[in-house]
């Protein structure tokens, strides 16, 4: 048995999130299918790197198997393409140890959110349409988080999860004609993290969110506040880090 890692490529207007669901489509249960196309029907279990929600794409998620077939790793990636639809594919497999995990040896992992500030519509289901907004506003506030903090204000409740704390190495907003991009990498990330704290930036640009109230909900975090989430179409996973990729 050996394993693999595959870096993947999905637009994910078309799924209900990462994680295998009964009778839905997601990216985990169309891998797997692949695999087990390709594997003589057998099962073969899908690690992703991060789950990411229903609307959600990637460009650069991780995810390993574990499988025992006789071809090579470029065969392999091609035979997985060959049998995945249209809306995922299978960029980079390598074999790596058996020790790798996709989600649990990852160091930090890179995400981008996507807001369009004028009326173009064809990248709709890749971007957030907003008005016009105040990029040193929305800067301001992406400061406010670098480092370790709790983000229990800016994630699902989850009572398996032991604490609430992220080290943010990057976060900020870049303007470009009328795109604004969000970039942001941590070492791990809460569910629906990014999109509370996109939605809720966006809010302080618009003057509608007191940047003070914000602040205190990163100095002093707290379950069930108000705070705004971000729809899910203009984030985006572009990469995960390892210490030997």
């Amino acid at each position: 048995m050996s394993r693999y890692k595959i870096i993947i490529q999905y637009d994910g207007t078309g799924f209900r999130g990462w994680q295998l669901q009964n009778n839905e489509r997601t990216i985990q249960g169309e891998l797997e299918s692949a695999l087990n196309r390709i594997n003589n029907h057998k099962q073969t279990r899908v690690h992703g790197a991060g789950r990411t929600d229903t609307g959600v794409h990637a460009t650069g998620q991780a995810a390993h198997f574990d499988i025992n077939i006789d071809m090579k790793p470029e065969k392999i990636k091609d035979a997985l393409n060959g049998n995945l639809p249209r809306d995922i594919k299978v960029m980079e497999l390598s074999k790596v140890d058996e020790n790798f995990h996709a989600r649990f040896s990852a160091n930090k992992r890179h995400y981008k959110y996507r807001i369009r500030t004028d009326g173009f519509i064809l990248d709709r289901n890749f971007t957030w349409h907003t008005d016009p907004l105040d990029l040193n506003m929305l800067n301001k506030a992406a400061k406010t988080f670098l480092g370790e903090n709790d983000f229990t204000s800016f994630s699902k409740n989850n009572e398996n999860l032991e604490h609430y704390r992220c080290i943010v190495y990057e976060s900020i907003w870049k303007g470009e004609d009328q795109v604004l991009n969000y970039y942001v990498v941590a070492n791990r990330f809460l569910h629906h993290m990014v999109r509370y704290l996109v939605g809720t930036m966006v809010e302080i640009a618009r003057g509608r969110y007191e940047f003070e109230d914000f602040n205190n909900l990163i100095k002093y975090p707290k379950e069930n506040v108000h705070v705004i989430k971000a729809p899910p179409q203009g984030l985006i996973l572009t990469h995960v880090d390892y210490e030997i990729n």
